[in-house]
């Protein structure tokens, strides 16, 4: 009998159950697709992988509680591999749903599978192909008794920081899969920040060996993370055919899949201020109307920034390092508000955890987060004693960067909405008190005064 199943032999799918096998588990493997299953079947020759050709005999080959991982697209395409199996299972086996689906939606299969009398997980996984082959971050959300009983192959495939496992349960229905939401928003806008340190050298003039040797030194201070790794990977490695820089001969066009979108738009929801989170979506918009701004760029003229001052790098890693500690900042405030709303037992210092291993947003000062939310979860990051001074100092490294880009015509979008929002956040008063007087006065909406209680409206 088979330990786990494996629905879906996509990328994803085929290296989790390689990543299970070479752990110890008997894994089954079904697609919908026969060719998938064919060729599947070659590549896992002596393994421990047995695959099927229908979902039912895959459910029969399976220990109880049955255990199913679907690795399939989100939306409708993991309704219907989940519906698909429904006859086949019987009460308290646990469907895992492994995909980026958005957390309504695993909100509403968990009540509608506990109607049937099956358990359901929204699980998050993160690291790309290769995580999920030598070890992803995984972030469980559903029912506690559920992932009680599969803890163990996620604790055993998972990545691991030291011998600490980077898995660990996020919380009820849809918990598991809104973390990894927020963790993407976190990743668009840790990676649009990177583009814009990116562009702000190469506008200044500096080589891309000299751009990989930066990023590659900055990789061992406290900037240390995956995506400085990997940025410094990437820029020195050379196009086969032209000879170029290889980002030289790549379409400034950005793609996205939409997690960072519902990371803004929940944060919309919610009520939380998340701008650089957001920006870092509008920024990847932006760069997709790439005809749109060819025309542009003929009509209007662009400064030729020139040669930097000397102690530009200074200025840019610390700026760096303090826009990307307010976007986690933004982040865990949308989880913090989300925990409120949807009555979940998030874990902030435990998220941190998890994310400080196999995930893309993996970095260094996660360890700090973690010690933060450990002492105090309601502090805000940047105020917190670990952040707080050099949040402080940095901010006017960050401040100096903004006013180069404005002054170099170099778009900017995260590093100025980072700089803004701090100066809000720092702000005792904002001017919202005269937006109060003008939607009062447009439309009778009340507002509140600083010196008595209650609610007030005036006739203007």
């Amino acid at each position: 009998m088979n330990d786990i199943a494996m629905m879906g032999l996509g990328v994803m799918g085929q290296n989790l159950a390689l990543n299970m096998e070479r752990a110890g588990y008997s894994v089954a493997a079904y697609d919908i697709d026969k060719l998938k299953c064919d060729a599947y079947k070659e590549k896992t020759k002596g393994k421990n992988i047995e695959v099927f050709y229908s979902a039912r005999d895959m459910i029969k080959s399976l220990k109880k509680p049955a255990r199913i991982m679907l690795m399939v697209p989100a939306g409708k395409y993991v309704d219907s591999a989940a519906i698909s199996i429904i006859d086949y299972l019987d009460k308290d086996d646990i469907i895992i749903d492994g995909g980026n689906s958005n957390f309504k939606d695993t909100q509403r299969r968990c009540e509608y599978f506990k109607e049937k009398g099956i358990k359901f997980i929204g699980c998050g996984v993160s690291g790309g192909e290769e995580g999920a082959l030598k070890g992803p971050a995984m972030m469980p959300g559903g029912e506690r008794e559920a992932f009680d009983k599969v803890k163990h192959i996620f604790f055993d495939i998972c990545a691991k920081y030291g011998q600490v496992p980077c898995c660990d349960y996020m919380g009820e229905d849809g918990a598991g899969h809104f973390v990894k939401m927020v963790h993407n928003g976190i990743e668009y806008s840790d990676m649009e920040i990177i583009c814009e340190a990116y562009l702000i050298m190469k506008r200044a003039g500096f080589s891309y060996d000299k751009m990989s040797e930066v990023f590659g030194k900055w990789n061992t201070g406290e900037l240390k993370s995956y995506l400085i790794e990997i940025t410094s990977n990437i820029l020195k490695m050379k196009d086969p055919i032209t000879g170029k820089p290889y980002p030289e001969v790549v379409l400034d066009a950005a793609g996205q899949k939409g997690t960072g979108k519902w990371t803004a738009t929940n944060a919309l929801d919610l009520g939380v201020s998340a701008p650089t989170i957001a920006e870092a979506v509008f920024a990847r918009c932006l760069s997709a109307i790439k005809d749109e701004r060819g025309v542009a760029s003929e009509v209007f003229e662009t400064k030729e920034s020139g040669p930097a001052e000397e102690d530009l790098l200074l200025h840019l890693e610390k700026a760096l390092y303090c826009a990307k500690v307010i976007s986690y900042a933004q982040g865990f405030m949308i989880l913090k508000e989300a925990k409120k709303e949807y009555n979940w037992s998030l874990d902030f210092s435990k998220i941190a955890n998890v994310w400080r291993a196999g995930c893309i947003i993996r970095a260094d000062f996660l360890n700090d987060i973690s010690k933060v939310y450990r002492d105090n979860e309601d502090i805000n990051l940047l105020i917190s004693p670990l952040f707080k001074d050099k949040i402080e100092n940095y901010s006017n490294d960050l401040r100096y960067i903004c006013s180069e880009c404005i002054n170099r015509e170099i778009p900017a979008p995260n590093f100025m909405s980072a700089l803004s929002f701090f100066d809000g956040y720092k702000s005792l008063v904002l001017p919202a008190n005269l937006l109060q007087c003008q939607r009062d006065y447009f439309g009778a909406h009340g507002f509140k005064r600083i010196d008595k209680l209650g609610d007030f409206h005036l006739e203007y």
